[in-house]
């Protein structure tokens, strides 16, 4: 077997991290004169933290949020000059310690976890940075009220830390959704109430909410990977990943075969079919095909879309190509199942689920090339 039969994989992620890079200075030119993070958390979104770090920072980006403790080490290892903010704040089964040692800086979001944090500040004999999470509605972590954090912070504000204070959308990505304005209203109350912190509100849709509220810092994530901010609107970001994926065999059928486990996909008319190596082991989801008269997502085939039928399997998928030549379509030719072609969020919504979970799921056996095109 030669070297390259090794190491070539049927299925693809090609990573433009000059379009990355364009999508963090458009949303800091929009931030302005707020500062603008950037969140990498799930190995940035599923890209690769540690291509993307680097290019963010180069890029521009100064402040980060990562989910866990174990990311913001890793991050650390990359960017020894950055602030790495840790959205799960202080996890049960870490210590202080081990955030310090690191520069990192916890989210904190109980009144029981900013006494352990200003009590380690204590013993180290000076005050740590940390931030201050108030839940707005989420109703998932924070503190559950602005009287609980204030009474939190009246007991130990003199170590504790404090720099930023910051709260979560619940459903910005629907301008109308009137959880918004309510939200909106509670974080300035808080604001009000501690106006020596800074305050970060925005996420990536809420950047784009009318009034946007970008206060001191926004954080956007998923639009800097080119999902839309916007839903039901154009999208202002530039597409970033593409996953292309490699056939290995066609096969015509008769009306009125079936296709997939459970023959969830009947033929209705004579039907060619192409069968794609990947499947929900490679972060596809198990429902991205037409079953039962509910149409599926499309792939893009020698320049037009094809239909996915039946259920994913754990490694393949199938594709109608009966309106393509048959010419066109042979082992080896390539199927994008998105990136410029095919929408990242249309190719997730036709599947039943969210670009950030199509995202974070591309699975290992993607063989993963980084680029600098600067997008389209």
């Amino acid at each position: 077997m030669s070297s390259a039969a090794l190491t070539e994989r049927p299925g693809l992620v090609t990573i433009d991290l000059g379009a990355l890079a364009e999508n963090w200075r458009k949303l800091a030119l929009m931030a302005a004169p707020a500062a603008c993070a950037a969140v990498v958390k799930a190995d940035a979104y599923g890209i690769g933290l540690s291509k993307a770090a680097p290019a963010l920072w180069a890029a521009g980006a100064r402040d980060f949020f990562v989910a866990h403790l174990a990311e913001g080490a890793a991050l650390r290892r990359l960017l020894p000059e950055a602030a790495i903010y840790i959205l799960n704040g202080v996890e049960t089964d870490a210590a202080p310690a081990d955030y310090a040692a690191l520069a990192l800086r916890p989210v904190i979001g109980s009144a029981d976890e900013l006494a352990r944090w200003a009590a380690f500040s204590r013993v180290r004999g000076r005050r740590l940075p940390c931030a201050l999470h108030l839940d707005t509605g989420m109703n998932r972590l924070g503190f559950e009220s602005l009287a609980a954090l204030a009474a939190a912070m009246e007991k130990h504000e003199a170590m504790s830390g404090a720099e930023l204070l910051m709260s979560h959308f619940v459903s910005s990505e629907l301008p109308d959704d009137p959880m918004n304005a309510k939200q909106m209203a509670l974080f300035a109350a808080a604001r009000s109430a501690f106006p020596h912190l800074k305050a970060s509100l925005a996420n990536s849709s809420g950047m784009f909410l009318p009034g946007a509220p970008m206060h001191d810092l926004a954080r956007p994530g998923y639009a800097l990977y080119g999902g839309n901010p916007t839903p039901g609107q154009p999208n202002p970001m530039r597409t970033v990943v593409s996953l292309t994926v490699a056939i290995q065999q066609t096969r015509w059928i008769e009306a009125g075969a079936s296709c997939g486990y459970n023959a969830q996909w009947t033929a209705e008319r004579r039907t060619r079919l192409a069968t794609l190596l990947a499947g929900y082991a490679d972060g596809l989801p198990r429902t991205a095909g037409a079953m039962l008269g509910r149409a599926g997502a499309e792939v893009m085939i020698a320049g037009r879309p094809c239909p996915l039928v039946g259920r994913v399997s754990m490694d393949l998928c199938v594709a109608d190509v009966t309106e393509l030549p048959e010419d066109a379509v042979r082992s080896g030719v390539r199927a994008e199942f998105f990136g410029e072609a095919i929408a990242l969020d249309d190719f997730a919504t036709r599947s039943g689920t969210i670009g950030y979970q199509i995202l974070t799921g591309l699975g290992r056996r993607y063989r993963r090339e980084y680029f600098e095109f600067g997008g389209s």
